[in-house]
């Protein structure tokens, strides 16, 4: 090309967005409610946030892999009897989210009053310990105070950085948190999400709006809607998964997701606060249904699965160990 001659530029690729859907499902928001608002705001999201709600509108009431039929009731059912027999300590109903400052919402898988600060505790104790996740709660709020949300979205990322560094991944945490609020306050007006605990905005329609911002998953607002809704969700962290897959309730080919997908369509709504916690209280105490020492050990479900089911105690074994490596993996 001649000096001086300068190359046009061709214009960027308009996006093309998808013709704005009216009818309503029955478990879509009302028109009237929050959500229903803000729902210009979601359609202008990332392809990320997009392909997320669509798989959550595509499984709402059906399951990723509808010919795959375990759990059945019964099923889910006799592994809650097991594990309560197991942990009884732990086999309670669902309790108050507590509306105490004294309350951490890391330490509880978010079962606080506040929505917002559910999912923060909840987003803390994503791949850390519950002594971690704990600490960096109380630093934070030391640092911006207990619900100082709008100090903590017009911070310095580096100072949300240092308040939660105990609990790891402070830099990708502190950026999720700080997106959350400031898309929270964005949409809404203000650092609130309190309008997700009115009964008259369906599972669905809360569940849509919290995935909707970045850094929060299907586990995360499941969490968030067991514990501090109150509603009947069934989260799938990486406890719950691996022990999914030892029972055979969901397909050897299902990643986490897919795997929540289908179990919280299959196992009875009365049954997932309770079966969620038993789960993942057994995921973290028994030894005997975890790779390496695990082999030969003791656990009431590699029993049940011998003694009830008729599998070859080697087969059983030999999956214990397979699936905690997957899953470790």
């Amino acid at each position: 090309m001649a000096r001086g001659v300068k190359r046009r530029r061709s214009p960027s690729p308009v996006a093309v967005l998808p013709p704005k859907r009216e009818t309503l499902s029955p478990l879509s928001p009302l028109p009237d409610s929050p959500i229903a608002s803000s729902s210009k705001d979601v359609s202008l999201e990332s392809p990320r946030k997009t392909k997320k709600l669509k798989a959550l509108a595509d499984f709402t009431q059906t399951s990723p892999f509808p010919d795959f039929t375990s759990p059945t009731a019964q099923e889910a059912s006799t592994i809650y009897s097991i594990l309560a027999a197991a942990h009884p300590q732990h086999a309670h109903g669902r309790k108050t989210p507590s509306s105490s400052l004294d309350a951490n919402s890391a330490t509880t898988c978010g079962k606080v009053a506040n929505v917002i600060d559910s999912l923060i505790g909840t987003i803390l104790s994503q791949n850390t310990s519950s002594r971690n996740s704990t600490s960096a709660k109380l630093s934070l709020d030391a640092a911006f105070g207990r619900h100082g949300f709008a100090a903590m979205a017009t911070a310095p990322r580096s100072a949300v950085v240092d308040a939660i560094r105990q609990g790891g991944l402070a830099n990708r945490k502190a950026a999720i948190i700080q997106g959350l609020l400031q898309g929270v306050h964005a949409r809404h007006g203000a650092y609130s999400l309190q309008h997700l605990a009115d009964a008259r905005v369906s599972d669905t329609a809360a569940m849509e709006e919290l995935v909707s911002y970045d850094g929060v998953g299907p586990k995360t607002a499941a969490c968030v809607l067991l514990f501090c809704l109150g509603r009947d969700a069934f989260a799938v962290d990486t406890h719950v998964f691996r022990l999914s897959r030892l029972l055979g309730w969901v397909p050897p080919r299902a990643d986490r997701v897919q795997a929540q997908m289908h179990l919280d369509v299959r196992v009875p709504a009365e049954l997932k606060y309770a079966l969620h916690v038993l789960m993942v209280t057994h995921g973290r105490a028994c030894k005997g249904c975890k790779s390496g020492a695990a082999r030969g050990g003791d656990c009431p479900l590699k029993r049940y699965l011998k003694e009830r089911k008729g599998v070859q105690e080697e087969v059983v074994e030999a999956k214990a160990e397979e699936e905690a490596k997957v899953v470790a993996g």
